[in-house]
């Protein structure tokens, strides 16, 4: 499909892909599933499926988002009935991924560079690791605020 084409459809289903589904998809996903309700559907997944960081189930806690439920899954386990109108990709790793899913599917293609949080240094105490956390939460809160016009809670 040419790029025009692709530009010119609605989004209703937003992927969030990044290396491990673990910290910056989930959250990006339950960000955007929070503020948008009903009217997106939102997924996430990575390059490969790691395990929920619990520091990040308490940064998404702090502002009344349970991300505890959320599964980790692979982008190439993707259903290929599954599509998207809008991949946002937040790791280098996963934008190419991202970019190879368009050969299959009419997608756009968005790269968010988003901090790694296996980039805290490993003698980081508590406060240091949470303080990174929550800039991560709030980097993607204010890139999907001003990405997806939406504000307040979810409408139903």
């Amino acid at each position: 499909m040419p790029l025009a084409q692709a530009e010119s459809i609605p989004i209703r289903r937003v992927l969030f892909a990044c290396s491990l589904n673990a910290l910056r998809s989930p959250m990006a996903e339950g960000l955007l599933r929070h503020l948008a309700g009903s009217r997106l559907e939102v997924a996430s997944a990575g390059v490969r499926a790691g395990e929920l960081d619990r520091c990040g189930e308490v940064v998404m806690n702090e502002l009344g988002i349970d991300i505890s439920r959320h599964k980790p899954r692979q982008i190439a386990d993707l259903d290929d009935e599954e599509t998207f109108d809008l991949i946002v990709s937040l790791s280098p790793e996963a934008h190419h991924q991202a970019l190879e899913l368009t050969r299959t599917m009419p997608a756009r293609v968005e790269y968010w560079p988003t901090m790694d949080a296996c980039a805290i240094p490993e003698d980081a105490d508590d406060d240091q690791v949470l303080h990174t956390y929550r800039a991560i939460r709030d980097h993607l809160f204010r890139r999907i605020k001003q990405r997806f016009e939406v504000t307040g809670s979810p409408s139903v």
